[in-house]
C-alpha cells in the first residue's frame, strides 16, 4: 500500500492562493522531485481544472515557457491523475481518471493499488481526506510571505487537532522551507 502525501504551498499566515508563492527554479526542482517520486496525483475538480487549463498547452509547446517548466508539464501529463468530483464525469487530459462513489473507498483503493504513493495537491480535498484519516504524510512548502488574505489551509476546519511528527525541514535559498511531517499515531 502506498502513502497518501498532502503537498502544498502556503505562506506564513496559511494563505494557499497559488499566486502568493515563489515560483523559481528551486521550487520547481522540489516539486519535480515530488512528482517523480510519486505514483499518481490526486486532485479535486477545481484544482484539476486549473491545471488542465494551463499545463497541457505548456507540454504541447502552445504556451511560452522556459525549458524546465515544459519538462515538468510533460512529466505531469504522463503521470496518472485522479480527480474527485461529484459534478464532472469527463476528464480528457492524458492519464486522467475519475474517482466516483464513496470517497473513503475510492481513495483507499487508490492508495492500495499505488505502491509508489499518491501525491495530493488540493486544499479542500485535503480537509475532507484528513477528516477520514486517510492522509499519511504532509510535505508543505512554507513561503516567506504574509499574504494577509485567504483562502487558508484547512479553512473548513477539522474535528480535532492533528499531531504530526517532523521528519525534515529544508530551507531554500529563496527563504522558503520544505517541511516534511508524518501523522503521529
Amino acid at each position: 500500500m502506498g502513502l497518501l502525501t498532502f503537498s502544498y504551498n502556503l505562506t506564513l499566515d496559511g494563505c494557499v492562493d497559488h499566486q502568493e508563492g515563489i515560483a523559481d527554479d528551486e521550487t520547481r526542482v522540489y516539486f519535480t522531485r515530488l512528482l517523480d517520486e510519486g505514483g499518481a496525483m490526486l486532485w479535486g475538480r477545481v484544482t484539476y481544472e486549473m491545471m488542465e487549463g494551463y499545463w497541457p498547452a505548456v507540454a504541447r509547446g502552445d504556451q511560452e515557457a522556459p525549458p524546465a517548466m515544459r519538462e515538468w508539464a510533460v512529466k505531469l501529463g504522463a503521470k496518472p491523475k485522479y480527480v474527485v468530483s461529484s459534478t464532472r464525469k469527463d476528464f480528457p487530459w492524458t492519464n486522467s481518471h475519475h474517482i466516483a462513489g464513496d470517497l473513503r473507498e475510492g481513495v483507499q483503493k487508490l492508495k492500495d493499488t499505488t505502491p509508489a504513493g499518491v501525491l495530493l495537491g488540493s486544499g479542500k480535498l485535503a480537509t475532507e481526506l484528513d477528516r477520514l484519516d486517510l492522509i499519511d504524510e504532509y510535505k508543505l512548502l512554507v513561503h516567506p510571505r504574509i499574504a494577509g488574505h485567504g483562502p487558508t489551509l484547512y479553512q473548513g476546519g477539522l474535528p480535532g487537532t492533528r499531531r504530526l511528527e517532523l521528519l525534515s525541514a529544508d530551507p531554500f535559498r529563496n527563504g522558503a522551507v520544505a517541511m516534511h511531517y508524518r501523522r503521529a499515531r
